[in-house]
């Protein structure tokens, strides 16, 4: 796991001038990687990289970075862990590697086959650049799921990129407007959407996508994979054998994807909340391997909020080696101050904090943890999708009867704050409660189903109202969710949270409160033949009894 963070710009520079340049980018960022720093630069084309190094596989310098290709016309830096390197490498002709790195190997690969052909192949979690010195062109990638991030601007006739928009905000020409479009998302939801950023030309590489770009030249962008073209091709090709069937590829699944993770030069743990997931994950770790597995656990004195005693649980269960901490409110509110640089920009998902604490705590142990994330997105385990569910009998109307019944919740909500409504005390309470009234009102009025959801994840529901010379921008996610025709009723959802929440909160929670401690955290759950494999599922390998990740519980079970 690293940082990386350069730059490509049209004004003439010496070399000194724009290493010294890089040196600020890099040091903005040096918690990515305290292991060490490198940097190659080019006076005559412009450019610069820098990479800082957290050495998880071959300490040696044989992984250190920038990297040049044995043919001498690429350099890469990279963030990131790719996980079938060693399967990549057996297909690379005439190779002779320096290190065991998956860096050489990845950027050998790119040197055969080029980038797009290599990162289909890759697994793992990755965000790359690449200068071709013949072609004269910057490549960024970023993995399929958005696990890592990468940031970029063109501005002034740079374009600028790192692993962190404060690596970003270190260059001269990086712009300092405020972008109070994207601000709207933040005060609808808690966090910024990708393409956007807090700051106005600034963005964030997409998921699964690749950016090219050459000098003085506006970028250019493509993907590769896409949660759309699974999402579409799962209808074709839906699991169709038996539970057991499903339980035994998923189980086959996961195993590998863990084991692939589990692989080190430097001390390894899991993240175990007690949880579905978390619990999942450990147990398959467990059984992976041949000695106690280091687990890892805060805990709460307020009884609302603890998770530990389910941990602690799970662990004893499994015989982990597992530690605990519990957290006061004084410990708690240490971390408040140390969130905006963290973070670089606006974001409120409060378990920002215990992922921070969580992962302090960790860092002082191992250097890698896996974590849990992502079941909750592949397998539809939130509780908002059956709320919102709830609701999907009412658009199943008549569009003019939905307008009618809209009319007539509109006409009973305004009578509830009426001197009227007040004298009658037996009215009902559905229709006393007038923002429940309004609520349904307005999912009558719209009859999309979409807006429904989006009403369960909104913190403000009229977020434009809220921001001076802002107005709301809807990303196309939501039209896109509307024009997929998805395999069952928690798919439309899941594909929401798998392009919005899972990379802009949940994601960028871990990504940030993992890197601020230099520990590397691994998301097997996430591997992107998992996810391929989840899209298949019908829903009666998800959701039963009003509970969601059957398939994962009867795993776990």
């Amino acid at each position: 796991m690293c940082g990386i963070a350069g730059f490509l710009t049209e004004k003439n520079a010496s070399t000194e001038a724009l290493q010294r340049q890089a040196q600020k980018m890099s040091d903005s960022i040096a918690h990515r990687g305290p292991d060490g720093e490198g940097f190659w630069v080019d006076e005559n084309c412009g450019i610069a990289l820098a990479h800082r190094r957290l050495a998880v596989v071959d300490l040696s310098e044989n992984g250190s970075q920038p990297m040049t290709s044995s043919c001498g016309n690429l350099v890469m830096i990279y963030n990131g862990e790719v996980y079938n390197s060693g399967d990549i490498a057996k297909e690379l002709k005439d190779l002779e590697l320096k290190g065991t790195s998956d860096t050489e190997v990845i950027l050998e690969a790119i040197s055969q086959w080029g980038v797009e052909k290599t990162v289909k192949k890759l697994i793992g979690m990755f965000a790359l650049a690449v200068w071709n010195k013949r072609e004269r062109t910057l490549t960024l990638v970023r993995d399929r799921l958005g696990i890592k991030p990468v940031y970029w601007s063109f501005h002034n006739g740079t374009f600028i990129f790192g692993s962190e928009l404060k690596a970003i905000r270190n260059h001269p020409d990086c712009p300092v407007a405020l972008n109070h479009n994207a601000m709207t998302s933040f005060l609808r939801k808690g966090y910024v959407n990708t393409p956007n950023t807090v700051l106005d030309k600034v963005h964030q590489l997409e998921p699964g996508h690749i950016l090219v770009t050459k000098l003085n030249s506006e970028p250019q962008q493509s993907n590769y994979w896409s949660v759309d073209s699974i999402a579409t091709e799962s209808k074709k090709n839906q699991f169709s054998g038996s539970n057991e069937d499903a339980l035994v590829a998923l189980e086959e699944l996961l195993t590998d994807a863990i084991s692939r993770r589990m692989i080190s030069d430097v001390p390894l743990g899991a993240f175990l909340s007690g949880g579905i997931d978390s619990s999942c994950v450990t147990a398959l770790m467990q059984k992976i391997s041949s000695k106690p597995i280091k687990t890892f656990t805060i805990g709460f004195n307020e009884s609302n909020y603890n998770e530990a005693e389910h941990a602690a649980a799970v662990a004893k269960h499994l015989g982990t080696d597992h530690t605990e901490l519990y957290v006061t409110a004084a410990e708690a509110r240490e971390v408040i101050p140390l969130l905006p640089s963290m973070f670089d920009e606006p974001f409120a998902d409060a378990s920002q904090i215990p992922t921070f604490l969580l992962s302090k705590l960790t860092r002082e142990h191992v250097t890698v943890a896996l974590s849990g994330d992502g079941g909750d997105e592949l397998f539809a385990g939130y509780h908002r999708y059956f709320v919102a569910n709830r609701y999907r009998p009412l658009l199943k109307q008549p569009k003019a009867l939905l307008r009618l019944q809209s009319q007539l919740l509109n006409f009973l909500s305004s009578l509830h704050n009426s001197t009227f409504t007040s004298k009658f005390h037996d009215t009902p309470k559905h229709i006393k409660n007038a923002q429940r009234l309004r609520k349904i009102q307005k999912i009558l009025e719209e009859g999309i189903f979409t807006s429904i959801y989006e009403r369960t994840l909104s913190q403000n529901e009229n977020p434009g109202e809220l921001l001076l010379n802002g107005s709301e921008v809807r990303t196309h996610i939501w039209n896109k969710a509307q024009q997929i025709d998805f395999n069952d009723d928690f798919a439309i959802m899941q594909y929401i949270d798998s392009l919005d929440y899972l990379p802009d909160d949940i994601l960028t929670k871990v990504d940030r409160a993992s890197m601020a401690v230099s520990l590397e955290a691994r998301v097997p759950i996430l591997d992107h033949r998992v996810a391929e494999f989840a899209w298949t599922l019908p829903e009666s390998l998800k959701v039963r009894n009003g509970k969601g990740k059957w398939i994962l519980r009867n795993i776990l079970y």
